[in-house]
């Protein structure tokens, strides 16, 4: 059932969305004596060759690559490089700022990553401690907390589970029998209604569309210079906005954010005031 306080889901993709390009190619990368081009190039041809899901092909090269420059493959090694991401301006205090204009309104804001990137970098990063909760590739770990086996993998069609999952409060997962089962939109923790997702290119789609079509709102962010990148999503109505990756104050993805939080907050507000008086009347 919903929380008597109402909630907003803020989602976001990672890399080129919060920080500035894949998280790979900060550290792991140049650790393992390669450049981003020949990486992602055997990534992909892996891929290819052996008609293979692309991220499971990149997390195989990551394990090669590091074997063969005989670099560590230990959990805490993966969470380590999280500390040399870059992130886009304004990021480090983007969350707290927006925190507290749900406050300002009654409504509790929840961050979430959706992301094809590695939890464990993720989870080294200056910013993690702010969402509720992370969704991405991450890997199995032997008993000598060493890599031997993808354990999650999200891809840009998987990446839409994980938006039920938020919708209906089913973060473990584990735990598919709750999310499949019928809940109304409504009695549900978080309305599509009441979500807002963030996302840079082509493979967040399915999750802009269906944040989209389901009363939400979808954003797409460019870095600079390469606004001609997202164009097309607006145009073909897959994204309501586009905006410049700059999260200070009274930046336009700042503003926007703002405006539509405001908007939810008083939309819940009169759907909770209509339920109300209707309970009344039905008594």
């Amino acid at each position: 059932m919903r929380s008597k306080e109402p909630v907003l889901a803020l989602m976001y993709d990672f890399d080129k969305t919060l920080c500035t390009t894949d998280m790979q190619e900060y550290t792991f990368i140049p650790k393992v004596g390669m450049t981003s081009e020949t990486f992602w190039k055997r990534s992909n041809t892996l891929a290819s060759e052996s008609g293979m899901d692309k991220i499971l092909a990149y997390m195989r090269v990551m394990l090669e690559c590091a074997h063969e420059a005989k670099k560590s493959i230990c959990r805490d090694e993966f969470v380590k490089l999280g500390k040399d991401l870059q992130f886009y301006p304004g990021v480090a205090d983007w969350f707290k700022r927006i925190n507290q204009i749900g406050n300002e309104l009654g409504m509790k804001i929840e961050h979430y990553i959706i992301s094809s990137g590695l939890r464990e970098i993720i989870e080294g990063s200056d910013i993690y401690d702010f969402f509720k909760d992370v969704f991405a590739c991450e890997f199995l770990y032997d008993e000598n907390k060493i890599a031997c086996w993808p354990k999650n993998v999200v891809n840009y069609t998987t990446k839409t589970q994980f938006l039920f999952r938020i919708n209906k409060g089913v973060l473990d997962l584990s735990n598919d029998d709750d999310l499949n089962k019928f809940t109304p939109e409504d009695d549900r923790p978080i309305p599509f209604r009441n979500m807002i997702y963030i996302g840079d290119g082509l493979t967040d789609v399915p999750c802009m569309k269906l944040v989209k079509a389901n009363g939400g709102y979808s954003i797409a962010v460019y870095a600079e210079g390469k606004k001609e990148k997202v164009e097309e999503l607006l145009l073909h109505d897959r994204v309501d906005f586009l905006a410049p990756a700059n999260y200070t104050e009274n930046s336009e993805l700042d503003v926007t954010v703002r405006d539509i939080i405001c908007k939810m907050a008083m939309v819940d507000s009169l759907k909770r005031k209509n339920k109300e008086q209707l309970s009344i009347i039905e008594k």
